[in-house]
């Protein structure tokens, strides 16, 4: 079965970046997309210490933008740089555990080469080896807080350089692909890690396209139905899936909301743009239909057909029409199915009718 609906605006889903963090995995809708189980990225998360959470408190000035409105990001791509003393503080911390455990390695490898030469009593290997744990686990937490800040794999090996000059920047990355479609900061502008939103991403390869049904055909739409649709501006089909049905009915429209994820691999539908929809219904129907050309109407503006009763004979017949596709529309009242309905030339009768009365 199919079911037109109408008014039907195309979204797309969007995503306020304030800053990059592994805490925070975002995804596109239109997937919805994840809303109303629509498909959508899985969020990784990992426990962050009571004793780190303060260094969250990220905050500085931006010293450089690397993307504008319009650049194409993928996930981890940089958009900008903020200096930031608690990189520094953190990047600091970081070396000087690193020289401590590096010190505790190579004191308890020298510490058991003595035990075996009987050079060393146990007791100092022991404790040898509870600096060199104690020294690693400085190590670790110091390396957590850089991978808390975001920074990545390259950076803590520059940073592992002790003779380099520590940069004190951080750097925030897309949390997701997809197109900058807003720039929201400037360069030099202060920004505060959790409040200060910096670019709006949009994943336009899958959109939302937002749609009402009457609720006259509420019971013959359902979640994970097929949909098509149309604009007269391209020449292509796109498809798409129901993924939600509202559960309110707009008083103004008396229309209840749907929701389609729609491909759009092309990037053609844009947001706000409007589409015809065709829902293809999962069961099976059959519907009485004649062709969009046999229908007129009449003074009362009701529509008719002209059903052919005999050689040359014609009469004309009150129908009630039902839903429209292509150059077909459904005739709910009015017809029996084998009777013949004149499709071309039905104008004709008509006018030869108004001549003969």
């Amino acid at each position: 079965m199919k079911l037109t609906i109408f008014a039907i605006i195309v979204g797309s889903a969007l995503s306020a970046c304030s800053r990059s963090s592994p805490l925070m995995s975002q995804a596109s809708a239109a997937s919805p997309a994840p809303a109303a189980t629509d498909t959508a990225s899985s969020a990784h998360y990992f426990t962050v210490p009571a004793d780190q959470l303060a260094h969250l408190q990220v905050s500085g000035p931006i010293t450089r933008l690397v993307v504008d409105t319009g650049t194409r990001v993928k996930v981890g791509d940089p958009l900008l740089y903020v200096a930031s003393a608690d990189v520094s503080t953190a990047i600091s911390t970081y070396r000087k555990a690193k020289n401590r455990s590096d010190l505790a390695q190579r004191i308890l490898t020298r510490s058991r080469d003595l035990l075996a030469h009987k050079a060393l009593s146990q007791r100092d290997l022991e404790s040898a080896e509870a600096d060199a744990n104690d020294a690693s686990t400085d190590l670790q937490a110091a390396l957590q807080t850089l991978k808390i800040f975001g920074v990545d794999q390259t950076d803590i090996a520059e940073a592992e350089q002790q003779n380099g000059a520590i940069r004190p920047e951080l750097v925030m990355r897309a949390p997701l692909a997809g197109t900058i479609v807003q720039k929201l900061v400037l360069p030099g502008q202060f920004i505060q890690a959790g409040t200060t939103a910096a670019f709006v991403i949009s994943d336009t390869s899958r959109v939302w396209v937002q749609g009402h049904v009457y609720d006259k055909d509420l019971t013959s739409i359902h979640t994970g139905d097929k949909v098509e649709e149309r604009n007269s501006s391209f020449p292509q089909t796109f498809h798409g899936t129901i993924a939600y049905i509202g559960d309110l009915i707009d008083p103004a429209t008396r229309t209840t909301p749907v929701r389609i994820v729609t491909q759009n691999e092309a990037s053609l539908l844009k947001k706000d743009l409007f589409v015809d929809v065709v829902i293809h219904d999962k069961t099976t129907q059959n519907v009485l239909v004649v062709p969009t050309a046999a229908i007129l109407f009449d003074d009362e503006n009701l529509p008719f057909v002209y059903v052919q009763v005999d050689q040359g004979k014609f009469g004309q017949r009150l129908v009630k029409l039902g839903s429209q596709h292509d150059d077909e529309t459904q005739i709910v009242e009015g017809l029996k199915p084998g009777e013949r309905v004149v499709s071309q030339g039905s104008v004709f009768l008509q006018f030869a009718n108004t001549y003969q009365q």
